[in-house]
């Protein structure tokens, strides 16, 4: 169906890649490098500026004694940074005590998600020096909130860098592992004052970016090459509807693995989605058009916020490489064309795209009229299959019921035949019996006692046996 034209927004790998051809997943935020690479290179490019900032007379600064003051300052600033963090001129190194060697061992025990086992560790006497260190950064963090966020993003990274030398001995995924909930720990009690911070403008573009998608409302699937659902399908909701929902809850958590997860779970509603609406796999440029799709019709709240507190404070692992850094990927590239979509991406003339951007033009109302049309028959003919079956259990119901009421009849009919032979067995009886003239009232009355009590034990019966 799809193989005889292009499927939907064209993106290969290698654009999703550094731009530094260092194997891990780019960002359009960070100009096409990954997290690691982007920030290398703004510290080459700040000491760049730094050391060729002019004189007086417009001559670079070049000598000696300059440059060796600047170092000495600039090592200063750093040791007075970490004093504030962690209490002495440099980072501590990982204690080789036996109660601390115990500790990385209960650490090695933890099972994959389990938190509350980590703080249970992480609270216990033994592990005194790293509770003390995560609530000394914490303290301190929210003392100097007023710090612009991009330093208050560089603290917390060289804080996950420096605690993550404490578990040196571990393996890359339990590390991994362990610094997810250090992340959690950290990023759950900051977020309040890091999130959407009054150093920088997400709040102007989180409104800029949802006018944005409300302009592109009258987007359809077609104009996307979303493959949708064909007719034979039911047409009672949008297949797209979990993974919307998925990424309007992002906003809600406060962890950046937290809104990564839901990040993750929208994108694989997104492939749930596709595969019921084609028989062939979904493919990149699928799954890109159905993201766009899911975007446009979320419009999420605070998305460009939360994909920035993502960037700033989420683990660099967890955007670089893996599952989670592909979907987060392709949502940036989402987002970035949506700020940057035109007529041509939808294959509109400039004009039809003006038009339907100022609600001067509408999608084709005859296509309109079609597929209202389509969706009306297709529900006709469901409600014409769900009549048939209807009926046809009335049938059999009718059937069982007529068979019910046979078998009742032909109970009653013998039990009024055996009624009549215990009678007649009865009245012989008593006519033999030696005082029957004397009493024979008495016997009358005691024979019709007994013949109501056997008819309201057969009743009986035979109610019980037609149920």
């Amino acid at each position: 169906m799809w193989t005889d034209k292009q499927r939907g927004i064209r993106v290969s790998q290698e654009e999703l890649l550094c731009k530094n051809a260092c194997g891990y997943y780019g960002n359009p935020v960070w100009q096409g490098f990954c997290s690691k690479c982007w920030r290398e290179r703004a510290r080459t490019a700040g000491a760049t500026r730094q050391d060729a900032r002019p004189s007086n007379d417009g001559t670079p600064v070049t000598f000696s004694k300059f440059e060796e003051k600047k170092s000495t300052e600039k090592s200063r600033r750093i040791n007075t940074m970490r004093r504030l963090f962690w209490g002495s001129p440099s980072p501590p190194k990982r204690q080789e005590s036996e109660s601390f060697t115990n500790v990385l061992k209960a650490y090695q025990t933890l099972e994959p998600g389990d938190f509350t086992g980590f703080l249970k560790i992480l609270r216990s006497p033994s592990s005194q020096r790293l509770q003390s260190r995560c609530t000394a950064f914490l303290n301190t963090v929210e003392a100097y909130h007023d710090l612009p966020v991009q330093k208050q993003s560089d603290l917390v990274q060289d804080f996950y860098q420096s605690f993550a030398e404490y578990f040196s001995s571990f393996t890359e995924a339990q590390v991994t592992q362990i610094m997810e909930h250090v992340e959690k720990l950290i990023m759950t009690r900051l977020h309040k004052w890091v999130f959407c911070h009054d150093s920088c403008d997400d709040e102007q573009k989180d409104l800029a970016l949802q006018r944005r998608i409300r302009s592109l409302n009258w987007v359809t699937p077609q104009m996307l090459s979303v493959p949708f659902p064909d007719k034979k399908t039911t047409v009672t909701s949008d297949p797209f509807l979990p993974a919307i929902t998925a990424i309007i809850e992002m906003d809600a958590k406060r962890a950046p693995q937290d809104k990564l997860a839901c990040v993750s779970k929208c994108s694989q509603h997104v492939f749930e989605a596709l595969s019921t609406s084609n028989t062939e796999p979904a493919n990149a440029d699928d799954f890109l058009s159905g993201l766009i799709y899911v975007v446009l019709k979320a419009n999420p709240p605070r998305l460009h916020s939360n994909m920035q507190y993502v960037i700033r404070f989420g683990l660099p692992h967890s955007l670089m490489a893996g599952e989670s850094g592909y979907y987060f990927t392709n949502l940036s590239c989402a987002v970035a064309f949506i700020e940057k979509l035109d007529g041509p991406a939808l294959s509109l003339s400039p004009e039809e795209f003006e038009g339907y951007m100022l609600r001067q033009r509408a999608p084709s109302e005859g296509s309109k009229r079609k597929e209202v049309a389509s969706d009306t028959q297709h529900l006709l003919d469901e409600l014409q299959g769900r009549q048939e079956k209807l009926d046809q259990g009335m049938d059999a119901l009718n059937v069982q019921l007529q068979k019910w009421v046979q078998a009742v009849h032909s109970q009653l009919d013998e039990a009024s035949a055996q009624l009549a032979l215990v009678q007649k067995e009865l009245t012989a009886q008593a006519e033999l019996s030696p005082g029957f003239s004397s009493s024979s009232d008495d016997a009358s009355m005691q024979g019709d006692d007994k013949d109501q009590s056997l008819l309201d034990y057969i009743n009986n019966n035979l109610v019980l046996q037609s149920f």
